[in-house]
C-alpha cells in the first residue's frame, strides 16, 4: 500500500501539470488574460464593422435599384423629386413643412428663416412639371415662364398710346439688362434670355401672319421670304446649341503628371494652363466657363440669348445664325412699316407715322416694329463687335483681358481691343476663322 501512495500523488501532480499545459497562452496570468481578451474584442469589432458596411453598401446598391425600377415605371404624371422620393403632379402643394413654417412666421408676423425660405423656392421649382410620357413628369425651369406672360401684356399695353409705348419700351430693356447683370453677379444659369429671345421670335412671326398680313399689300413671296428667314435662324440656333467645343481629360495620362504638364507650360502671358477646376491642361486660347463648368476651346464668351457658350466649335454657326436674325428682321420691319404706314418713307414711319394710335391693331403692329428695331439694333451692335474682332484675330475673352490688364490697344472708337498676339492680317486671320476645326471634344 505504501509503494503505491507516491505513484498515486505523483499521477496526481502530472495531472495538475497536465493541465497547465493545456490551457491557451495568456491565461495562465491575470494580464494575459486581460490582454487576449481585448484583442478578441477589437476581431469582433472589426467584424461587425465590416459586416456594417456590407450591409449598408447593399442597402443602397437595393435602394438605387429600387429607384430605377420606379423610373422604369413611373406614370406620366409620376416623378422622383430631389429628395429621392417619388411623388405626383397633383402633390405640388402638399407635405412641405418648409411652406408651413414659412407661413406660420408669416401669420405670427415672425422673421423668416433664410434657409427655409431658399427651401421652398427649391421644393417649388422641382414640383413644377408637366406629364411626360416617357419617364414620368418632366421639370420646367421657372425661369422660362416670366417672357411667356410678360412681353404679351407688355406689347399690348404699350399699344393704347404713344406715351405709354414709350415708357413701356423705355423699361423693358431696363428690367432685361437688370436681370443680367443679376444673374452674371451671381454666376447663376438661367433660361430667362433663351426663353425671351425664342418667344419673341415666335410671337413677332405671329403678329405678322395674324395681323399684318390681313391688312393686304403683302404678297406670298414675301411670307415665304419672312417664314424661311425664321426657320433658318432656329436651324442655326440648334446647330449653335450642339455646343462649343470642350476639352476633356485624357483618361490614359495619370491626374498629377497632367497637373505638372499644365503647371509647366504657361503661356507668355504668364497664366498657367492647368485648370483645377475640370483637372485638364487647357490648350493655348481655351478657356474655363464658370457659368456652364467646363473648359472651352477658343471661348470667346459665354452668350446667355442661346445659354451656351461661343467657342472653335460653333463660332461659326453663332455668326451665321446672327446673320439670318438680323436680315429676316430688317426685312420683316421694313414690310410691317409698309403696311400700317404706307404714306411714309420705311426710314422715317419708325419715327414719324400719323393716325398709326386710331386703330388698336395698327398700333399693336407698330409697336412690336419698334420692339424689333430695339432687338435689332442691340444685335447689330454683337454682330460688328463680332466681325472687327474675328479681324483682329481676338476673341472677347482675351479682348477683356487685355483691357484689364493694359496690354492692348483701343481701335476704331472703342469697339476694338488689339493685341497683336494672334493677328497675321486681315486675310490670313478671316481664312484661319474659316478653316479652324470644329471637333466639339479635344483629349
Amino acid at each position: 500500500m505504501r509503494e503505491t501512495e507516491p505513484s498515486f500523488e505523483r499521477t496526481e501532480e502530472e495531472q495538475v501539470e497536465s493541465t497547465k499545459e493545456g490551457e491557451p497562452e495568456g491565461l495562465g496570468e491575470p494580464g494575459c488574460q486581460g490582454e487576449g481578451i481585448e484583442q478578441t474584442l477589437e476581431d469582433t469589432e472589426r467584424e461587425k464593422q465590416a459586416e456594417c458596411k456590407t450591409q449598408t453598401e447593399n442597402i443602397q446598391l437595393s435602394v438605387m435599384k429600387r429607384r430605377r425600377d420606379d423610373d422604369e415605371r413611373l406614370c406620366c404624371c409620376e416623378y422622383v423629386n430631389r429628395h429621392g422620393e417619388r411623388s405626383h403632379v397633383a402633390a405640388c402643394c402638399c407635405d412641405c413643412e418648409d411652406l408651413d413654417d414659412a407661413c406660420d412666421r408669416f401669420f405670427k408676423r415672425e422673421p423668416q428663416n433664410p434657409e427655409s425660405l431658399s427651401r421652398v423656392a427649391a421644393d417649388i421649382g422641382d414640383r413644377f412639371r408637366v406629364p411626360w410620357l416617357r419617364g414620368g413628369a418632366r421639370r420646367v425651369d421657372l425661369s422660362v415662364i416670366p417672357p411667356l406672360l410678360l412681353l404679351p401684356a407688355l406689347l399690348h399695353l404699350a399699344a393704347f398710346h404713344f406715351l405709354v409705348g414709350v415708357a413701356v419700351l423705355i423699361t423693358l430693356p431696363v428690367l432685361v439688362l437688370w436681370y443680367y447683370y443679376f444673374t452674371h453677379r451671381k454666376k447663376a444659369r438661367t433660361l430667362f434670355f433663351l426663353s425671351l429671345a425664342l418667344f419673341s421670335l415666335a410671337y413677332m412671326y405671329y403678329i405678322f401672319v395674324s395681323k399684318v398680313v390681313p391688312r393686304g399689300g403683302i404678297g406670298p413671296v414675301q411670307v415665304a421670304a419672312v417664314t424661311t428667314g425664321v426657320l433658318l435662324t432656329l436651324v442655326g440656333l440648334a446647330c449653335t446649341k450642339r455646343g462649343p467645343g470642350v476639352v476633356k481629360p485624357n483618361q490614359d495620362i495619370d491626374p498629377v503628371r497632367q497637373e505638372e504638364s499644365g503647371r509647366a507650360q504657361e503661356g507668355g502671358d504668364g497664366r498657367k494652363n492647368w485648370c483645377s477646376v475640370c483637372q485638364v491642361v487647357r490648350p493655348p486660347r481655351a478657356g474655363h466657363c464658370r457659368i456652364c463648368g467646363v473648359c472651352v476651346l477658343r471661348l470667346d464668351h459665354h452668350c446667355v440669348w442661346i445659354d451656351s457658350c461661343v467657342g472653335r466649335a460653333n463660332h461659326r454657326s453663332f455668326l451665321l445664325t446672327l446673320l439670318t436674325f438680323l436680315s429676316t428682321s430688317l426685312y420683316g420691319i421694313g414690310l410691317v412699316l409698309t403696311s400700317v404706314c404706307p404714306e411714309q418713307n420705311v426710314l422715317t414711319a419708325l419715327f414719324y407715322c400719323p393716325g398709326v394710335y386710331e386703330q388698336y391693331s395698327t398700333a399693336l403692329c407698330f409697336t412690336c416694329a419698334w420692339y424689333c428695331a430695339a432687338v435689332t439694333f442691340g444685335l447689330l451692335h454683337l454682330l460688328l463687335t463680332q466681325l472687327l474682332n474675328i479681324s483682329h484675330n481676338v476673341t472677347e475673352r482675351e479682348a477683356r483681358a487685355a483691357v484689364r490688364e493694359r496690354s492692348g490697344r483701343r481701335a476704331l472708337c472703342g469697339l476694338v481691343v488689339a493685341t497683336g498676339v494672334h493677328s497675321r492680317g486681315l486675310c490670313a486671320n478671316w481664312v484661319e476663322f474659316l478653316t479652324m476645326s470644329d471637333q466639339r471634344t479635344h483629349v
